[in-house]
């Protein structure tokens, strides 16, 4: 087996997961991911988001449950791993409203089991990715790592916030090094095809009714993936005792302008159907990324205008693609 390190990715053929995988394997690293391809959204999707990845002699894909602990230390024990990105969990707000069982077994649940197999393995980096959801109502804004957290509005919320805690537990009581990055709404290709953009995208392009929940104020501090990686990328490269990082663009807009961008991008005026807001939505989130400047040299350089241009323009591309 190589000497050279290797990342187990789980939930690697997911959106976030999926890009990180690449940037690893352009700098010649071993990349293990570690995917269940459940329904959440169509497996396929999936499937494709490592199309670049398949053929690549330094990549391997284990299909498997975070949750088996014996599918996860087998990944680990057969290619060496030694550092770990988490991106793997149910996502989404409102989905763990209705199903908050199955949110707790695979967010939480999950979570441990890789913290006991990164431990008994003396793995040299764990990074986890949680989110700004965990932020819940808090008030000052930009929000802030030194924030005190005790009131997630949501089901997600609440298990990203107990991940956190688990990682900060296993760091504590073994010394497993672990860095927390709370993502602020991720998006661009590949983005799930439920998200804000992406589904805005979709609907207006397809002149279908475009549901927005309350009256368009809320505020969202929207991230370009590619920001986000270059984030994880110093995460996994400067592992630290125990740290949480906010990463986001650190600007803020509100959904009822960033529909009227994305008219403008595509050229299309969009049919809103105006809803009542939903239970577990957050009025807004704005990350303070002061703290990830400092130390892992974050540097967020994408505009949402720009941003959305690129989405927009690998969207239509993706679409002419399928059949």
């Amino acid at each position: 087996m190589s000497g050279e390190r290797c990342t187990l990715v789980t939930g690697g053929a997911g959106f976030i997961g999926s890009h990180v995988i690449e940037a690893l394997l352009a700098r010649g690293e071993r990349v293990v991911c570690l995917d269940n391809f459940d329904s959440f959204y169509d497996p396929a999707i999936k499937r494709a988001n490592l199309q670049a990845a398949i053929p690549h002699p330094k990549f391997h894909l284990i299909e498997g449950d975070i949750r088996d602990r014996q599918t996860v230390e087998a990944a680990c024990e057969s290619h060496g791993v030694d550092r770990v990105f988490h991106a793997a969990a149910r996502a989404g707000v409102r989905p763990s409203v209705k199903d908050p069982i199955l949110y707790e077994d695979v967010n939480v649940r999950g979570t441990m089991v890789l913290l006991e197999v990164a431990c008994r393995r003396a793995i040299k980096n764990f990074v986890f990715a949680s989110s700004s959801s965990v932020y819940g109502g808090v008030q000052t804004v930009p929000f802030s790592e030194t924030e005190p957290l005790s009131r997630p509005m949501s089901p997600y919320a609440a298990t990203k916030l107990a991940g956190e805690l688990l990682c900060y537990t296993y760091h504590h009581l073994y010394g497993l090094p672990v860095t927390c990055l709370r993502f602020f709404t991720v998006y661009g290709p590949r983005q799930r095809p439920e998200m804000a953009i992406h589904q805005f995208v979709r609907l207006v392009e397809e002149d279908k009714p475009l549901p927005v929940f309350g009256d368009g104020g809320a505020r969202r501090d929207f991230t370009y993936i590619d920001d986000i990686v270059q984030g994880v990328m110093a995460a996994l490269d400067k592992p630290f005792p125990f740290e949480v990082f906010n990463l986001g663009e650190s600007e803020t807009i509100e959904l009822r302008d960033l529909i009227r961008l994305i008219e403008d991008v595509l050229g299309k005026k969009a049919h809103v159907e105006r809803l009542p807001e939903q239970p577990g939505d957050m009025p807004v989130t704005f990350a303070n990324v002061t703290k990830a400047r400092r130390l892992l040299g974050y540097r967020p350089s994408t505009t949402v205008k720009d941003g959305l241009q690129r989405f927009v323009e690998w969207f239509l591309t993706a679409k002419r693609g399928r059949p």
